[in-house]
């Protein structure tokens, strides 16, 4: 072990006089470091931004005052998902997908206010946070820090110098090994340093660990390449062509080809054919707002029959506020039947893009990134279906309002007295406090572990090529 921390001393100290080495090194330490700050101001003042929208959103409902419950209704009421505390390395798909919807009764509304759509130009370039430094930015910088650790003992001649010594190959290799692997840590460090300071805003020890496990696991993989490649090359420049042409394949066009292949392989409609799919069964279902079209037909008979009367002016109920509950549980059932189609589409292209981190390292971080920060498109689609049900039921509340606590005379008659067709605003207590939280750490964790088990088999390979790239040195 002494003899490859000597080596390893020996790397550093002439990566030391070339100056590149540390240029390199000190300007990538020093772009994450201004990153993971500028994200975590930005991800502190977005969660205070959001709280505080949540909160003054449900106290503007609360505040309204004496209204027709449908207008409630229309009225609507905003939800918004705080970042989670990882997602200051790892912002995952929320730059992509947004962070707020809007509720209102007849329809569901998309997310909004998303970063990379209010952004312009190359989307995955637009902003530089930890995570795609690290991802994509920091195995370039350990390529040009040790694309020659090897080859240029074998282009001056001194490697054979030291095979006729005796000096021990894995030794060698090792020892250069373990300095460019310092060197990715130290790029690391920042992360760290972030990942602890979510631990400060709520995270759990274990998923904090596991995060910058695996952030390790990937500077294993990206230093055993570079090295694997500099000690089969006989050339610096060819092991610097190879290395640079190895990056674009793994870090920028296997993760393209992965989401094109997914958008292949599992189609989705587009926006325009659902939409005209969702409008053809909803036109089947009749208009809420009309209580006298055919589609309540059957619903009216029912209710005369149930509460034995011969009009539904006798009924002891507002027949509109009945057919507005009625036709809002149709409508939601068949917005709900598409949306679950729409994410089982989008979960299914997904799945299939992760597959490719089984090709790229780069793939395999990214998913276990997201899944473990909480920035995963499940955790988009548990946003959404739990907007959803708080849409739904403060909806349904207020046509329980408008169906036991509005006359039905004064409904039919509120154009030409708009003061009788309201009732108190004490009614708005319906709305419950939206507060969405990351999956706990056992789900993450769980979810992260084919990611996990991607990265692992990248090391193995690498060692193995390592080995492999030992035995020819020895030729």
């Amino acid at each position: 072990m002494s003899v490859i921390s000597q080596i390893a001393k020996d790397e550093w100290h002439f990566w030391k006089r070339t100056k590149t080495a540390t240029t390199i090194l000190v300007t990538g330490i020093v772009l994450t470091v201004i990153s993971a700050v500028v994200n975590s101001v930005q991800m502190e003042k977005a969660s205070h931004e959001r709280e505080h929208f949540q909160a003054a959103s449900e106290a503007q409902f609360l505040d309204q005052p004496d209204r027709h419950p449908h207008r409630m209704v229309h009225y609507g009421h905003y939800v918004f998902r705080a970042p989670s505390p990882l997602s200051v390395i790892e912002p995952g798909v929320d730059a992509y997908t947004g962070t707020s919807i809007f509720l209102e009764g007849h329809r569901q509304n998309s997310a909004v206010f998303s970063d990379q759509r209010q952004a312009s130009g190359m989307t995955r370039f637009s902003s530089l946070t930890p995570g795609f430094l690290l991802q994509v930015l920091v195995p370039l910088f350990i390529i040009l820090i040790g694309y020659a650790s090897v080859s240029r003992e074998r282009e001056a001649g001194t490697l054979n110098i030291m095979i006729t010594q005796g000096v021990n190959l894995w030794h060698l290799v090792m020892g250069k090994y373990l300095a460019l692997v310092v060197s990715g840590v130290l790029m690391l460090l920042p992360l760290v340093l972030a990942a602890l300071w979510a631990m400060t805003k709520g995270e759990s020890l274990l998923l904090t660990m596991s995060f910058v496990v695996g952030y390790m696991l990937y500077i294993l993989v990206w230093s055993g390449i570079v090295l694997a490649v500099s000690a089969l090359s006989k050339k610096n420049s060819a092991s610097f062509a190879t290395l640079v042409g190895m990056w674009i394949v793994f870090c920028i066009l296997i993760p393209r080809i992965g989401s094109s292949s997914a958008a292949v392989l599992a189609p989705s409609p587009g926006k325009l054919e659902t939409d005209l799919a969702v409008y053809e069964e909803v036109r089947k279902l009749g208009d809420g707002h009309n209580a006298s079209s055919p589609a309540f037909e059957k619903l009216k008979k029912n209710l005369l029959i149930k509460y034995n009367v011969d009009s539904i002016d006798e009924l002891p109920i507002n027949f509109r506020g009945t057919v507005a509950k009625y036709s809002e549980e149709q409508l939601t059932n068949i917005l709900n039947k598409f949306a679950e189609k729409r994410m089982d589409e989008e979960l299914s292209q997904a799945k299939i893009a992760r597959q490719f981190g089984w090709l790229t390292p780069t793939t395999a971080i990214r998913s276990l990134s997201m899944m473990i920060a909480g920035t995963s498109l499940e955790t988009h689609h548990r946003f959404l279906r739990e907007a959803e049900k708080l849409r739904f039921d403060f909806v349904q509340s207020l046509n329980q309002v408008h169906q036991d606590n509005l006359d039905y005379k004064a409904d039919m008659n509120r154009h030409n007295d708009d003061k009788a067709a309201r009732v108190s605003a004490n009614n708005w207590q319906v709305l419950s406090t939206f507060s969405f939280k990351p999956d706990p750490q056992i789900v993450r964790l769980t979810n992260s572990i084919p990611y996990f088990l991607q990265l692992l088999l990248w090391v193995g390979l690498v060692l193995l090529v390592l080995n492999i790239a030992v035995r020819r040195m020895r030729r």
